[in-house]
């Protein structure tokens, strides 16, 4: 097998990099700490404008290219067809992106938005229609938008201009063949410790989690031992599923999720506030559209920013961190498939997937708060958010069995996740080989359960979120360029046939002296 010059570059510096991270965090936990919170406040009160306005102009990018000449462009050959269905396709997509998410905050997110608005006063009509519009705004659009820049730049220049999987060869109108020298592996190496630390962090957070919703429905002893002993397994899990491939283990784990999750949000909507939901669902997509750019761009340059840097510029913050993983599945699983499919696949459908979701849970729980008056359940989210969902369902028909199946799903998401991270690592520290070896793929999925398991025993895994955060700052700027080199990229899609097959052979002829 050929293998590119360098080759062992990003899985060496990676790694070491790691060590070095774990070993300090383990050792100098509170230096740790106060630097990543310095760095994060830092980038967030200097720089929260930029973050602003970069997720604005990625989703209007998202748009004007749907909407433009370019989206016929398929993401391979013209004779190239979709690999997956487009039910598993959405599903592979929606459980890399945000599936654990929408079980963590589904519920908490509402009622902490009602209880502690950005504005006005909590604890009222307007602060709950206030709670969901900004919920919405947080997981709606915008993240999609960023995960849609990132994963179309990638699908563009693997399968249709053929170079290596890896975020460095998007920037090759920028770079050229300096993507494959010290600049690229930057790039990739960026990429890597964004992917595993993101991941890390939330694998860990998922483990609490599932702890504790144990512990509040079984009175499982919630203890350092339990919570180590449920990494342990989804590291089994999550390792059997790597070692099927792509087409069976994540594919099926994926479609399993919607299943479950389709069908918790069913019985919810059924045993539930059913006509609220819908009207929560109705009223907050108008007062989302209807406050689209204000919320996009509100930061007050004379007053407290505290609200919007804890919540908004922490999301673009997260998503940005997250969009190096989440957009190179997403591009692995979308060959085939023009830029309007791709569009409408990853940004909308998956966007008005979680305005249901939200509008479900969020909906009902301020419902429960709101108009019935059960303040325990905002209790509950400000005193231990890990159990707050399992709270919450206990107020209606069915809890118990909504429980036990939510427990299920946010492990089947975390496998799902976990999986997912494993095989998109494997192919950045394999020069973008499309299918890592196995070898690879367990060598980084026990590096992903060490660095969990590490940092959890330590108590530094709020260190490493907020570190994985600012890490996000330089990581939005590679987004931004990403998006120009796209653009310059598809330009070349509008030469003539004969000087396009010029401009790809020269990619090809480049790309061949940096193999050996």
């Amino acid at each position: 097998m050929k293998k590119l010059v360098g080759d062992n570059t990003v899985l060496s510096a990676s790694m070491i990099i790691t060590s070095i991270f774990v070993i300090f965090g383990i050792f100098f936990n509170d230096q740790l700490g106060a630097i990543a919170s310095l760095f994060l406040s830092t980038t967030t009160n200097s720089f929260g404008w930029f973050y602003l306005m970069t997720t604005l102009v990625i989703v209007i990018f998202a748009v004007i290219l749907l909407l433009s000449r370019f989206g016929q462009i398929r993401l391979g050959q013209q004779t190239d067809r979709p690999t997956f269905s487009t039910l598993s396709w959405l599903a592979m997509l929606f459980s890399a992106g945000m599936g654990v998410g929408l079980l963590f905050w589904g519920v908490a997110e509402p009622i902490y938005h009602y209880t502690n608005p950005p504005y006005g006063q909590a604890n009222t009509t307007d602060a709950a229609n206030l709670a969901m519009n900004y919920t919405f705004f947080h997981w709606g659009l915008h993240p999609w938008a960023i995960y849609t820049a990132v994963g179309l730049s990638l699908a563009f220049f693997q399968f249709r201009k053929k170079l290596p999987a890896l975020i460095s060869s998007t920037f090759y109108p920028i770079l050229g063949d300096k993507i494959y020298g010290p600049i690229g592996k930057s790039i990739d190496i960026l990429a890597t410790f964004a992917t595993l630390f993101g991941v890390a962090t939330s694998l860990g957070l998922g483990t609490m989690q599932i702890a504790g919703g144990l512990h509040y429905l079984f009175n499982f002893p919630n203890t350092i031992t339990t919570q180590v002993t449920i990494i342990g397994i989804i590291t089994v899990l999550f390792m059997i599923s790597a070692l099927t491939g792509l087409s069976r283990g994540i594919k099926i784990l994926s479609n399993v999720n919607i299943i479950i999750a389709i069908s918790v949000m069913a019985i919810l909507i059924v045993v539930g506030p059913t006509s609220q939901i819908f009207k929560v669902l109705t009223n907050t997509m108008g007062g989302y559209l209807d406050n689209f750019l204000f919320m996009s761009l509100n930061i007050r340059p004379f007053g407290n920013n505290s609200w919007i840097a804890s919540w908004t510029l922490f999301y673009w913050a997260w998503w940005i961190a997250w969009s190096p993983f989440v957009g190179s599945f997403i591009a692995r699983v979308s060959k085939g498939r023009t830029i309007k499919e791709f569009i409408l696949g990853v940004l909308f459908i998956p966007a008005l997937g979680t305005f249901v979701w939200f509008s479900t849970f969020g909906g009902s729980a301020l419902n429960l708060v709101h108009n019935l008056g059960k303040g325990s359940l905002a209790e509950q989210a400000s005193s231990d958010i890990t159990v707050t969902l399992f709270a919450f369902f206990q107020h209606f028909p069915l809890g118990d069995i909504l429980s036990i199946l939510s427990v299920i799903l946010i492990v089947t998401f975390f496998v799902t996740s976990a999986d997912s991270a494993t095989f998109i690592l494997g192919m950045y520290s394999s020069n973008g080989e499309l299918d890592p070896s196995k070898k690879i793929k367990v060598i980084w999925g026990m590096i992903l359960s060490a660095v969990s398991t590490v940092l959890l025993l330590s108590g530094s895994l709020e260190t490493l979120q907020t570190a994985s955060i600012a890490a996000a700052f330089p990581f939005s700027i590679i987004v931004v360029l990403m998006c120009y080199s796209l653009l310059k990229g598809l330009q070349t899609e509008t030469l003539d046939p004969s000087k396009r097959k010029m401009t790809n052979a020269k990619i090809s002829q480049r790309e061949e002296r940096n193999v050996m």
